[in-house]
């Protein structure tokens, strides 16, 4: 969906009252920390995550403001390079997924923590080829994982949340191998902070913010 598209979806939902469209999680209770998880590294270092939630420039917007968190850039993964534009994504026909690479310091926060993070507040994974007002499945639910580590930690999160029943019904998200990330267009990054104004950052992407604040204060950071 291209950038004027969700804008208007934006302006017609307003009359219709439709402002719960943030895509956030809407879990029973409070989703618990991951039982399996990497171990806290002792030392300073960066590792990669790449997650995909719906359009990506909440997702980016949520982990710019986690805790350990390096960088965030907006992109593309599951397809070909030749196919990683946004207009030729948007047909839903590449195989890629708008998603997130996260470049985080283990030092000061886990895989699993950024996973927390990624079913509380910024989708909702339960949702099966869309996020609030975006359809298609270039907005899947999806975890690309990079190593054993990653895949074992994710795969073991999603069965300890879908046995808890936190989620009224069963998580979607995909696990699968990351075969490479294609950061997107100049444009797209940044875009919730740059654009803090406009209708579809107000109500689908600033909420996700906030709520990381108010769920998350230890790990929440207002750079």
């Amino acid at each position: 969906m291209s950038s004027s598209t969700r804008f208007a979806l934006i302006l017609f939902a307003l009359p219709l009252g439709v402002t719960a469209c943030n895509a956030k999680a809407n879990p029973s209770a409070a989703v618990p920390a991951p039982v399996v998880d990497a171990a806290r590294a002792t030392a300073p270092a960066q590792q990669t995550a790449v997650l995909s939630g719906g359009c990506f420039w909440g997702v980016q917007a949520v982990f710019q403001h986690v805790k350990g968190v390096i960088s965030a850039t907006s992109g593309y993964a599951g397809g070909s390079a030749q196919t990683a534009q946004y207009e030729v994504v948007s047909t839903g026909e590449t195989g890629h997924a708008e998603s997130v690479q996260i470049v985080y310091d283990p030092s000061q926060i886990t895989y699993g923590e950024l996973l927390r993070v990624f079913f509380s507040v910024a989708h909702d994974p339960t949702q099966l080829n869309r996020q609030g007002p975006d359809e298609g499945t270039q907005y899947r639910s999806s975890i690309f994982y990079s190593n054993a580590e990653q895949k074992r930690i994710a795969e073991a999160y999603i069965s300890q949340l879908d046995q808890s029943k936190i989620f009224s019904r069963p998580i979607v998200t995909q696990v699968v191998p990351l075969q490479a990330f294609y950061p997107a267009e100049a444009y797209h990054q940044n875009y919730a902070a740059l654009h803090p104004n406009q209708p579809y950052i107000v109500f689908n992407d600033a909420p996700k913010v906030e709520h990381l604040r108010q769920q998350f204060p230890g790990l929440y950071t207002g750079k």
